[in-house]
């Protein structure tokens, strides 16, 4: 091998370097090191009276849940390659049961950065009992949305309200417009 090959950035290294510059970026203003079960639940429930405040036909949705993962605030950036970092908690019956954090990565002609917050609604037993199994839950495409990535309130329908996990993603800043949770990988944390 000569000298130069060992020094040459290969695209794996350069794709990871990347990805990790982007996740750090996407991790500042959360709190990072800063594991902390009260701001956590501080932030919890300023975001969910905000949310009730702002889309009151998520209080319906809350009743009816039997369970509600709330992320206060999820930062995302990016710049052909992005990454997006979050804390929050699970509620069930509005007692906090366990904290989780946010990861998401994707590529793609993407840049900017913005910030925003999101409710996942489980409105059944087996769906929250498959989120809490799971060692890293990923939020698919067939997601159904009662708070529109552009900030709008959506109508809880018939078809909306048998769908198993719901979800409302408001209070966005930022320079990026379009904030989706597919490919975002939920995981356990102790705070």
């Amino acid at each position: 091998m000569s000298r130069y090959a060992s020094s040459r950035v290969t695209r794996r290294g350069f794709t990871f370097g990347i990805l990790g510059a982007a996740g750090a970026v996407a991790a500042c203003g959360n709190g990072v090191g800063t594991n902390n079960a009260a701001t956590i639940d501080a932030r919890v429930d300023a975001t969910l009276n905000q949310m009730y405040r702002e889309y009151p036909n998520t209080i319906d949705l809350a009743e009816k849940s039997t369970g509600m993962l709330v992320m206060p605030l999820v930062t995302e950036a990016g710049f052909l390659i992005g990454g997006a970092y979050g804390r929050g908690a699970l509620r069930i019956n509005g007692v906090t049961v366990d904290y989780y954090s946010t990861v998401k990565g994707n590529a793609g002609l993407q840049i900017g950065a913005q910030q925003y917050a999101h409710v996942l609604f489980f409105m059944t037993d087996d769906a929250l009992a498959g989120f809490r199994r799971s060692s890293g839950w990923a939020a698919g495409a067939d997601l159904e949305y009662v708070v529109r990535d552009d900030g709008n309130s959506v109508t809880a329908d018939t078809n909306t309200l048998t769908s198993p996990i719901l979800a409302a993603v408001f209070a966005q800043a930022g320079l990026r417009v379009g904030a989706t949770l597919e490919g975002t990988k939920y995981t356990r944390i102790i705070p």
